[in-house]
């Protein structure tokens, strides 16, 4: 057994309670809701949870790359993103791309990030997007909070599970 795999099976039941991947997930989710109801709120209850995980300071700091990310990542106005709304127990195709990508670049896993990327963000805005997922990740870095690695093939297991229900980018 690697040091890697055990660290990953001893958090296998609690995954998205880990603040790394809770921080990207709920970041990802509250940033498009802002978005989408046109309000600043879900932004605000966002800039709350980082700072609550991360200090004031530090949490501010990281937030910017993240509202960065997203909003770079909606330029493909064709293929609205999808997510599911905070605290759900759920993970859609679109949230798993986020975190697989920002896991991807954390780790130098450079297959799983090209995957993510290119089923994510359309072919214009491609290296835009892997810019500001790059900054989000090394910010994110930074704070000392590093996703667990996800293994290419089980994005490509979400990809091809939901190619079947969906023909778009995003």
């Amino acid at each position: 057994m690697r040091p890697g795999q055990f660290h990953a099976m001893e958090h296998a039941g609690c995954y998205f309670e880990r603040p790394p991947e809770r921080l990207v997930l709920e970041g990802y989710r509250g940033w498009l809701a802002g978005f989408e109801i046109g309000s600043v709120t879900p932004w605000e209850v966002t800039r709350a949870l980082y700072e609550e995980l991360l200090g004031p300071a530090e949490g501010r700091r990281v937030v910017v790359e993240l509202s960065h990310f997203i909003r770079t990542l909606r330029r493909c106005a064709s293929c609205p993103l999808r997510s599911f709304p905070f605290n759900a127990h759920h993970v859609c195709r679109d949230e798993c791309l986020a975190l697989g990508l920002i896991a991807a670049l954390q780790h130098d896993d450079e297959g799983a990030a090209r995957i993510c990327l290119s089923a994510i963000a359309c072919p214009a805005v491609s290296a835009d997007v892997a810019e500001a997922a790059t900054c989000f990740a090394d910010a994110l870095a930074a704070a000392r909070h590093y996703l667990l690695p996800i293994p290419q093939g089980a994005i490509e297991d979400v990809l091809s599970r939901s190619a079947v229900r969906r023909h778009t980018v995003h």
